[in-house]
């Protein structure tokens, strides 16, 4: 093994104790590397000339040089209650590097074992949730949406018990910062006002450094700021695309704006403003059509953490960029799905003209905006064919098409456009389902196919058609939970 193509950091250790506890890994037996993803490892300067030299480091039973496992401390409000005893359960932050661009990568082994941390947990994670965080956090990164990535999974034969016996496997979770809102909470009510400045600070210098030049009493605030701006704008590209996270808890929430901890999430087949994808969420608290205002409530709680340090007119400031941002981004992202170049202030009408469509209709959410993408090459049937009520389509269509006659782009060129930005392939629910099931059978290939399948979403892929199909009447609204 070389890595030496990155420099090894230890940053988040430069925080008080309290916000760690050191943490050797709990080994696997009979440990097999089944993913590799190399081609997230060469961006990161790690040598991949044989993935099998890291399964070691997956499997918890060996370390290298220079990686010190600790398990961080956080709190957070889960459902909408303080949880006090949060924190990482299962996973390790091996260490931190910087590869030759100069771009920095935590190392978490999610699934390494039990922390002080775990309360009842085991502090494992089975197969299938570890392949379900692999598939997610890759297809959304193939989305150009922010997110963790996945470098590498390991499975074995232990044992454990979640609603039936299943077998372990980790995943070695990689992201520019592993910070939640939840540290923040953490350090608010229960280490005090400098835990609180010195998380700040920490936070700033390492992954905000262009607000290091500004006065304290301003630089805390456009932090906020900016903190807040990427989580509205993360949030509409989630709604734009469909997706939905499932667990919007603080503790999920990614100080720098990215996808984070991926569980029960689903992307919408059939248009439902109210789709829960998340069996445990009986109250629907997490329903899609919530996720922009949860997403507010995070920041909420974020700034009531940050109380100590801040002004609270700065707090209330900052807080107001979520509304304008949330709407500046979803206003944008749809004008862009629609293809409409021009903007014209009755284009917040045609966006719930359609929505509304779509709800009445239950019409696939990414087939109907693929379908529209290539309506110059490939007329109005790939649009039309979603509907039982032809006519309605055909009324949307007419009405469409009024709208686009005040755009200036060419016919080739909206469509080129409208393809970049509404994918053919996402990831469904029941596609996952099948590469698990083939995966407990040891086969991992479909997965593989699936990946490659995914880093592409915008192109044709014409011979990969099968993965765009409609799901089969099983594989809708799949009971998804947060057991993993």
């Amino acid at each position: 093994m070389a890595p030496d193509a990155f420099q090894i950091e230890h940053r988040y250790q430069e925080l008080p104790p309290s916000f760690y506890t050191r943490v050797q890994p709990t080994p696997l037996t009979d440990a097999r590397m089944v993913c590799f993803n190399h081609e997230l490892a060469e961006q990161m300067g790690i040598y991949t000339g044989n993935p099998e030299d890291w399964t070691g480091i997956g499997a918890g039973t060996e370390l290298l040089e220079g990686m010190d496992p600790v398990a961080m401390k956080y709190t957070g409000h889960q459902f909408g209650m303080y949880n006090p005893d949060l924190g990482d359960g299962r996973g390790l932050l091996l260490w931190e590097t910087r590869g030759p661009d100069g771009q920095r990568w935590d190392w978490h082994l999610k699934g390494a074992g039990m922390t002080p941390y775990s309360r009842f947990g085991d502090g494992r994670a089975v197969l299938r949730s570890t392949i379900r965080e692999y598939l997610c956090s890759e297809a959304m990164a193939g989305l150009g949406v922010p997110t963790t990535r996945a470098l590498f999974m390991v499975s074995a034969r232990d044992p454990v018990q979640r609603e039936s016996i299943e077998t372990a496997a980790t995943l070695m979770r990689v992201a520019q910062s592993h910070l939640r809102f939840g540290h923040f909470e953490y350090a608010a009510y229960h280490q005090g006002e400098e835990a609180v400045r010195s998380l700040l600070d920490h936070t700033i210098a390492l992954h905000f450094p262009h607000l290091l030049h500004q006065p304290e009493e301003a630089r805390y605030r456009l932090w906020l700021e900016e903190v807040v701006t990427r989580t509205a704008r993360l949030i509409a590209r989630w709604q734009a695309l469909g997706f939905c996270h499932g667990v919007m808890n603080s503790d999920n929430m990614s100080i720098i704006g990215d996808t984070f901890d991926y569980g029960p999430y689903a992307f919408l087949d059939e248009f439902d403003a109210g789709h829960i994808c998340n069996h445990s969420d009986q109250g629907g608290r997490y329903a899609y059509n919530r996720q922009p205002q949860i997403g507010f409530v995070n920041c909420q709680y974020l700034a009531r953490a940050l109380a100590p340090v801040m002004d609270e007119d700065d707090l209330r400031r900052a807080l107001r960029q979520y509304e304008t941002s949330y709407n500046d981004s979803f206003l944008a992202n749809l004008r862009d799905k629609l293809g409409l170049a021009q903007p014209e202030e009755s284009d917040i009408e045609v966006i719930m003209d359609t929505f509304n469509l779509l709800q009445s209709h239950q019409v696939d959410h990414t087939r109907f905006f693929r379908g529209l993408s290539t309506l110059p090459s490939r007329g109005e049937a790939p649009v039309r064919d979603l509907f039982v009520d032809r006519k309605a389509a055909d009324q949307w269509l007419a009405r469409y098409q009024t709208r686009l006659k005040k755009e200036t782009r060419s016919d080739a060129e909206r469509e080129a456009a409208m393809c970049a930005v509404n994918p053919k392939y996402i990831l469904r629910n029941y596609l996952a389902q099948l590469v698990i099931q083939e995966a407990q059978n040891g086969d991992y290939e479909p997965m593989q196919q699936l990946l490659d399948v995914l880093r592409r979403p915008y192109d044709e892929q014409p011979e990969n058609e099968a993965y765009a199909a409609l799901p089969p009447d099983w594989g809708k609204h799949l009971n998804i939970s947060c057991s993993s």
